[in-house]
């Protein structure tokens, strides 16, 4: 079994965890490459599997990081919340990766496909997720037109860059939806939902769900509620003329300053998100247990 060993050094606990660990590790995988930077190119590496440790942001950026050739993750929390890691700090990381050694002997080189394909549900698992690619066109339909383009795994949002309001125009399939006036929006996969879709008021989706939330940031309206829609679409967002500045981020990292000279494109990607469940993980457990979702645990 070959890993990458991913994390965050600036993270407090992150770098002496992993020296602690490193050594047991190495007993039961090959490490083909170690990155606490949070800036290695890891589309070329070859490996089975990336071990990531840290809170959800330390996922956000290994996804990037591996770009069009997803790893299943194994997620360690280190973080405060840690909403996306099947283990936690006081879990066994060398038990499940002592179970992992044994499951490939025993399936070969199939044993990841199998994991996907085939494992029952009170055994690992690898759950797939899709991901939506952000372009964002700079001086549209001028000589002077510039791409830049991201992955998203959890959301992209066109935030006011100067603490105004902004005037938000959104169009599916060329179909316009509504101009909205407010501080930004959102629009969030269904990982994405438990972030800051969230935390302004829009619904949790399943992970697995074909689907977007758009979601506006303090709207200038009583009445402008989320609005859930498929992720099959083509998603256009642009700043209506008379807008100042608006920050683009998407998962947390601000990628560009857009203008009303400019388009945001969301389309659904080729790529997707893989995720190493451990035996018992339970998507409504992790609400219930970090986000409190129905009060208490059942």
């Amino acid at each position: 079994m070959r890993v990458i060993i991913l994390g965050y050094r600036n993270r407090a606990g992150v770098a002496e965890t992993i020296a602690v660990l490193r050594p047991s590790i190495q007993k039961y995988a090959e490490i083909v490459q170690e990155d606490l930077t949070g800036t290695a190119d890891l589309a070329e590496t070859e490996a089975d599997m990336a071990l990531v440790f840290g809170g959800d942001g330390s996922i956000l950026r290994a996804v990037q990081q591996m770009g069009a050739r997803q790893l299943p993750i194994l997620a360690v929390n280190l973080g405060r919340l840690g909403f996306l890691a099947s283990l936690s700090r006081d879990d066994d990381l060398l038990a499940v990766l002592e179970r992992l050694t044994r499951l490939e002997k025993t399936d070969g080189a199939q044993w990841l496909e199998n994991l996907q394909t085939h494992a029952p549900k009170q055994d690992f698992s690898i759950s797939s997720y899709r991901l939506l690619d952000c372009t964002i066109i700079k001086n549209a339909g001028t000589e002077r037109e510039k791409v830049i383009s991201s992955l998203v795994m959890n959301e992209t949002a066109i935030q006011s860059a100067a603490f105004h309001i902004i005037d938000v125009a959104i169009w599916a399939d060329g179909e316009s939806l509504t101009t909205c006036r407010c501080d930004g929006m959102i629009l969030s996969t269904p990982i994405g939902s438990t972030a800051h879709n969230l935390s302004v008021g829009g619904p949790i989706l399943r992970p697995g769900l074909d689907a977007v939330v758009i979601s506006p940031i303090a709207p200038h309206s009583m009445t402008f509620r989320p609005i859930v829609d498929s992720a099959m679409r083509t998603y256009t967002m642009c700043l209506r003329p008379g807008s100042t500045e608006a920050a683009v981020i998407v998962d947390g990292r601000q990628i560009a300053e857009i203008t009303p000279s400019d388009r945001v494109e969301i389309t659904p990607s080729p790529i997707q998100f893989r995720m190493l469940n451990i035996p018992g993980f339970s998507y409504f457990t992790q609400l219930q247990k970090k986000l409190g979702w129905g009060g208490h645990l059942i």
